[in-house]
């Protein structure tokens, strides 16, 4: 069911890692020194694209994710055993003490489908923070002009043995999609569904500063290229009042 913190993981932990490899590198460069070799919580840790570079960094790294599979895909990997990851809705933030950085990447805060749950994870990382720490917010600045009419399909690849489309349905009101990626094989169709919330930058400001967060920086990506308004992309830190 899309809104359950383990559908994610059931629909595309099985092949999670076979997609376009992103390189967490300039992440990883941003976070390490804002961490400071102290207690970091990754919220949606996946399985590790950047937690584990990060760990080896030196900094000390946990986890909260929603599904076991994708948790598991992490422990399996090396080094993935030695982080520790906290079984979870995201939006709860379910762990115990307090971190120097908290942070979410690739567009994951908005696989929180109710505005009112994208809030609570920034009350609740409020929560949990250092006085002087961080939460780092890496999203896409949403562009409706990409749904006209709230619909859009795409054609995604065409080979010999398959090929696979993803199919669109947008609420522009709500500010919320649900997507349906379509693969085609000589053994049949699978689908597989995804959904997201966006959320502009400015609304994602209110949520902080209603959670005790100030806005401290926002680049347009990881290596602190100036945003502005034209940018497609934020790297946004906030940071206690």
């Amino acid at each position: 069911m899309i809104g359950d913190p383990a559908f994610f993981g059931r629909v595309w932990a099985e092949d999670y890692d076979s997609g376009p490899e992103l390189d967490p590198t300039p992440a990883v460069d941003f976070l390490a020194p804002l961490a400071g070799g102290r207690r970091t919580l990754e919220l949606a840790i996946g399985t590790g694209r950047v937690a584990l570079p990060l760990a080896a960094r030196g900094v000390p790294v946990e986890g909260v994710e929603g599904s076991e599979l994708m948790a598991a895909k992490l422990a399996a990997k090396p080094g993935g055993a030695e982080v520790p990851v906290t079984i979870g809705d995201m939006a709860d933030v379910p762990v115990t003490g307090r971190f120097a950085v908290v942070y979410l990447v690739f567009n994951t805060i908005f696989n929180l489908v109710d505005v009112r749950r994208q809030a609570d994870c920034f009350a609740n990382v409020a929560r949990v923070l250092e006085p002087d720490g961080a939460f780092v917010v890496e999203t896409y600045v949403p562009d409706p002009s990409r749904f006209p009419d709230g619909k859009r399909v795409q054609a995604l690849w065409a080979d010999v043995g398959s090929a696979a489309i993803e199919v669109y349905d947008v609420d522009l009101a709500a500010q919320r999609f649900v997507s349906q990626k379509v693969i085609f094989t000589a053994d049949g169709i699978r689908l597989k569904p995804h959904a997201q919330r966006y959320t502009y930058p400015g609304e994602l400001d209110l949520m902080a500063e209603r959670a005790g967060l100030r806005l401290a920086e926002r680049h347009e990506t990881w290596d602190r290229r100036l945003f502005t308004g034209t940018s497609r992309s934020h790297v946004s830190v906030y940071r206690p009042v």
